[in-house]
């Protein structure tokens, strides 16, 4: 008897083991629902400045080949961020949506990038007091040409065309360069617009006047057709639960960060998780006035 215990133990630490190295390797709990199978809701959470796509394409990538994941919910709560990796994420999106539907969550704050994120879903919740919106492209530029002459200090550039340093803070931009960087933002606005009117389903026409820049609360979104409905994260999740074809209460999986040693990842890759951001540069889908922590 003690001997078949011990087989049966053993045989059990062995599966366990097998179970978190597979979870370890495959991105947690997405990584075992062929395991273990089930119909559930896939959470990712877009949170703080949009600097890079790669953790989100990965764990949009996993939901979308995830069999047991019926639908997805994006937890958006980020003032927006870098140009590309908004775009990449969208994108991303745009091919999960092919499989199996997504919704988006609108969390405090899901202004300009978040906002673009979240018009690529094919559906929109918000809360009534969520600032969203401010659809709109900034680069902000700073020249330290006084600073530096008062501290005796010169600054000199060797460049092969006459724009190459356009921007530079060693020196004021000349009408030119000016006209140059507003026809480079004007571009990308027009970019975010048209993304904007294609997810919301808008003449893009309308969507220009109200893409100036402004915020608006989600219950102002809702009416100009920017949100489809006001609620909280769980209507979110009931929402995709409902179009995934989930009867009953849905078990959600949360998509789990990689910022973790090994050893963590390995033993508590089910429970533990978080988002780490960073700084970018350059054009921005972001709204951020000084007064926000």
């Amino acid at each position: 008897m003690l001997k078949g215990l011990g087989v049966l133990f053993l045989s059990i630490l062995v599966f366990f083991v097998a179970v978190f190295f597979y979870a370890y390797l495959t991105g947690g709990e997405v990584g075992v629902l062929s395991l273990v199978g089930g119909d559930r809701v896939g959470l990712l959470e877009i949170a703080g400045t949009i600097n890079d796509s790669e953790e989100a394409i990965r764990h949009l990538k996993k939901f979308g080949e995830a069999q047991g994941i019926k639908a997805v919910v994006v937890r958006i709560d980020s003032p927006g961020g870098g140009v590309a990796p908004t775009q990449e994420i969208t994108e991303e999106i745009e091919k999960l949506k092919k499989k199996k539907p997504v919704v988006a969550s609108l969390g405090g704050m899901a202004t300009s990038g978040g906002y673009y994120i979240a018009s690529a879903c094919d559906q929109v919740v918000a809360n009534a007091g969520t600032l969203t919106g401010s659809i709109g492209v900034i680069m902000e530029l700073g020249n330290v040409e006084e600073l530096l002459r008062k501290i005796g200090l010169k600054g000199y550039a060797i460049k092969s065309g006459p724009h190459k340093d356009i921007g530079s803070p060693l020196r004021p931009l000349s009408a030119e360069e000016k006209a140059i960087l507003q026809e480079l933002v004007d571009n990308v606005h027009n970019q975010f617009v048209a993304a904007v009117a294609k997810g919301r389903r808008l003449p893009e026409e309308k969507v220009k006047t109200i893409a100036d820049g402004r915020v608006y609360s989600g219950e102002q979104a809702k009416a100009l057709g920017l949100v489809d409905t006001l609620g909280n994260i769980e209507d979110a999740i009931e929402l995709a639960a409902k179009r995934g074809g989930i009867e009953g209460t849905p078990q959600v999986i949360q998509a789990r960060g990689r910022d973790k040693s090994w050893l963590e990842e390995l033993l508590f890759s089910f429970f533990r998780g978080r988002w780490s951001t960073g700084e970018s540069l350059g054009l921005k889908y972001e709204w951020a006035p000084s007064w926000i922590p």
